[in-house]
């Protein structure tokens, strides 16, 4: 933010706009050639408050960083004729339990699973009581023996 930007918020007599937080919007959509990705691209880097769009057309992905609406961005790639939804997976490394029946998709890019609740720990679970078990801070309070 400039100094100009800084002052304008404090001279302004126009009643201030509420400004968008800035995120990352993941969305898949099929793109066969370069003319599709071409197409999807220009849609969304002219929106405004867009800083970064990253298309992979391997993965089928376009990810748009900036000061936007999540679901402006998904009509707007929708509006270029193509089929697309909000992106509908995550790293496997970031997910407890990757290969979670509904969490493992065939047809999810490489090192993907599904997003979906049950690959993530269960935080009454078996295995936040195992690691409570031993204890860093008094070494002697094994409660296996």
């Amino acid at each position: 933010m400039g100094a100009l930007d800084f002052l304008s918020d404090y001279f302004s007599v126009t009643p201030k706009k509420k400004h968008k937080p800035m995120q990352t919007v993941e969305i898949k959509v099929k793109m066969d050639c370069d003319g599709c990705e071409r197409r999807v691209r220009s849609s969304v880097s002219h929106m405004s408050g867009v800083k970064e769009v990253d298309v992979n057309r391997e993965q089928s992905k376009v990810t748009v960083t900036g000061y936007v609406d999540r679901n402006k961005v998904l009509k707007r790639v929708q509006s270029t004729g193509k089929r697309a939804k909000f992106w509908p997976y995550v790293e496997y490394n970031l997910v407890a339990y990757p290969y979670v029946t509904q969490a493992y998709a065939k047809n999810a890019p490489s090192g993907f699973v599904r997003n979906t609740e049950l690959a993530l720990p269960n935080p009454n679970g078996a295995d936040d009581n195992i690691t409570s078990f031993f204890s860093d801070d008094n070494p002697n309070a094994c409660s296996i023996m």
